[in-house]
């Protein structure tokens, strides 16, 4: 074929120009790249993007776009199935090559299986190529050649495997072919308008390549050193704030790990913070790895014996944790962080978690339903193997007795009660005290803070001491079995 033919650049999750594999192989052919973004709410099934997703996508891009306009291309949209849409656009542009970077979600695995299978069929040139993950899930086993299902000892062999490839650098020259016809970016309805909910993800969000490194940055710069304690606490901004990034490719796994160990090497110190926070990038590694070699995590409890577990139905109990309305203000103000930021913070998320499916028994897969929904992270592996730690019934899960106190962890992690008065205003005036539970606060404290519970603010939907007991004794029966 003439090297003039185009090279097929398909966009997925890797929104980013830099460290993105199949651009490099597609720079480095010597054909012009045709960039192409199809957006396939079909092959996902239930799993499509949620709102929150939504929201993130078209910024982000936005974002990608723009950078592949000031190098002299553009982004191709589409949408529709992406094998068809794919097919069309090869026959469209007489394109003679292929590359992507893999997603491992399983039903982007058996597509592209396939459709790799049928593009080589046809003559193409065909590549794939890993810019997600730091290893191949299927590269991480045991001594005995199989899965690990516990997190501590896959931590460890990913740390004793050969260092991650050093992240490319973005090519210095990009040859683009005569773009197709594609979709205005507006005509997807990506954005909410009726209502527009979005104004806190704007506040709170740059999606994008340059914000994710804007991001990263910040990070090093300023809190990793306290990560470690820092984590912990909702008040505090401790955290990266790199998971949608990295959902979305604007920044890859590669490209944080060197960061952050450079800047131990630069810095002379830290060398622990630094680790306690490249083992989160460990645990997302161990949550792909899970969903790679366990398929239906999403769907079905991974521990058999809680498949038939007596779960509570209650969809008033769900509507008021979803809305930040059980009356106990550490679950509230995650949920209402959560509905306004499409984020909500690691620890208060193991507490809001625990609390659905612990103290109400409702089924982790509503709770995994909704945060799919609310997030601007939500990573079906993430998500799915979060979700089943929380209830004891995923891979290295916590102990089903273990249930959260949502007042104990909330006084614990949010003592000054910074977190609550900023997410549950109602409550604000109310003295340290009685802030993490002001069903126990004097009728005069309530009322001196302009409190009415049960009208400005409600009273607990169910007393944690004896949901605590019928979880116990619902979880008993797993045991049994």
């Amino acid at each position: 074929m003439s090297n003039t033919a185009p090279f097929l650049l398909w966009f997925r999750q890797d929104l980013r120009l830099s460290d993105n594999p199949a651009l490099e192989q597609a720079a480095s052919s010597g054909r012009p790249i045709l960039a192409l973004f199809i957006l396939d709410e079909e092959t996902p099934g239930r799993w499509r993007p949620g709102g929150a997703s939504r929201w993130w996508l078209h910024r982000s891009l936005e974002a990608v776009g723009a950078e592949i306009a000031t190098r002299g291309g553009r982004l191709v949209l589409r949408r529709g199935k992406a094998e068809e849409v794919l097919h069309r656009v090869i026959e469209e542009s007489g394109a003679a090559a292929v590359a992507w970077n893999r997603c491992y979600e399983p039903y982007a695995i058996a597509r592209d299986k396939a459709l790799k299978a049928r593009l080589k069929a046809r003559g193409l040139e065909v590549a794939s190529h890993n810019a997600a993950l730091l290893h191949e899930p299927w590269t991480v086993e045991t001594g005995q050649g199989e899965p690990y299902k516990v997190y501590t000892p896959f931590w460890k062999a990913l740390q004793a495997k050969p260092a991650p490839a050093a992240p490319l650098a973005m090519p210095g020259k990009l040859a683009f072919a005569k773009p197709l016809q594609g979709d205005a970016l507006e005509s997807w309805n990506l954005l909410p308008t009726a209502p527009d909910w979005a104004g806190g993800l704007r506040e709170t969000w740059t999606p994008g390549e340059a914000g994710a490194k804007t991001r990263l940055e910040r990070f090093l710069d300023s809190r990793i050193e306290d990560y470690p304690r820092g984590r912990d606490f909702p008040g505090e901004d401790g955290t990266s704030g790199l998971s949608p990034h990295l959902h979305w490719g604007e920044i890859g796994p590669r490209q944080v790990w060197q960061a952050v160990l450079h800047r131990v090497d630069k810095a002379g110190r830290g060398e622990t913070a630094a680790w306690k926070f490249l083992s989160e990038i460990g645990w997302r590694e161990f949550c792909h790895h899970l969903l790679y070699h366990w398929p239906d995590l999403p769907e079905v409890s991974w521990r058999e014996n809680f498949r038939n577990f007596p779960w509570n139905e209650d969809e008033q109990a769900l509507k008021a944790w979803q809305q930040g309305r059980t009356g106990y203000p550490i679950v509230d103000a995650g949920l209402r962080e959560l509905t306004a930021t499409g984020w909500m913070h690691n620890r208060v998320r193991m507490i809001a978690g625990s609390f659905l499916v612990k103290d109400l028994l409702i089924p982790w897969q509503q709770g995994e339903a909704w945060f799919w929904d609310t997030l601007v992270d939500a990573d079906l592996a993430n998500n799915a193997a979060g979700w089943q730690w929380i209830a004891g019934c995923g891979a290295d899960a916590a102990p089903y007795f273990r249930i959260f106190n949502p007042v104990t962890q909330s006084k614990r992690f949010d003592p000054s009660g910074a977190y609550l008065r900023k997410w549950i205003p109602e409550i604000a005036d109310l003295p340290d005290a009685a802030l993490h539970e002001p069903w126990a606060a004097p009728e005069s404290v309530l009322e001196e803070a302009g409190v009415k519970l049960g009208e400005s603010y409600p009273n607990p939907i169910v007393d944690h001491g004896w949901a605590r007991k019928r979880a116990l004794d619902a979880f008993a029966t797993v045991k049994k079995r």
